[in-house]
């Protein structure tokens, strides 16, 4: 099974927990950047990633190399911004709906709150999807690492290679 990870990243979070399944599922991985970077401190970065998650902005992205044909799974790995996935994975949904609609797509989440379901489900929507699953929800990774939390890297890991067995 070919695995496509790609993510967005603002604190190091999200790039932490990228890389990690990167290693463990062999998988390729691309980054995406919005051309015009987030404020990432005080206020103005809550306020401005905020009110652009909640507006369903598509922030034009720095040029990303991704051909959809070579895998079968995509993984989105993101920030939660206001409840939701970080505006620049809207962005690379939009501009990859079609080829996404016939892909294996699960997703992970970086918040400092925990609460990345509402994320999973806006993002299924987003695609077209009934739901996305396996996904992580995970807090604070690189922030505050611990082994649990590697742990539950490891164990997202075995659900997607379950998948590649009952493909």
């Amino acid at each position: 099974m070919n695995i496509a990870i790609i993510y967005y990243s603002q604190s190091g979070n999200a790039d932490f927990v990228a890389n990690e399944l990167a290693k463990q599922l062999e998988a390729d991985i691309v980054r995406i950047e919005p051309e015009k970077a987030y404020p990432d401190k005080g206020f103005k970065k809550f306020f401005w990633g905020g009110k652009s998650a909640v507006m369903g902005e598509t922030p034009k992205l720095v040029p990303y190399e991704f051909d959809a044909q070579k895998y079968d799974v995509v993984i989105l790995g993101y920030p939660v911004w206001a409840g939701t996935f970080a505006p620049p994975i809207r962005t690379f949904a939009e501009q990859n709906r079609v080829a996404l609609a016939e892909k294996t797509v699960l997703a992970f989440a970086t918040s400092s709150g925990g609460n990345a379901e509402k994320s999973f489900v806006k993002l299924a929507s987003l695609l077209k999807k009934d739901k996305i699953f396996p996904t992580l929800s995970i807090v604070d990774p690189l922030v505050k690492p611990s082994d649990d939390k590697l742990a539950q890297i490891e164990a997202f890991c075995e659900q997607i290679k379950e998948l590649e067995l009952n493909a």
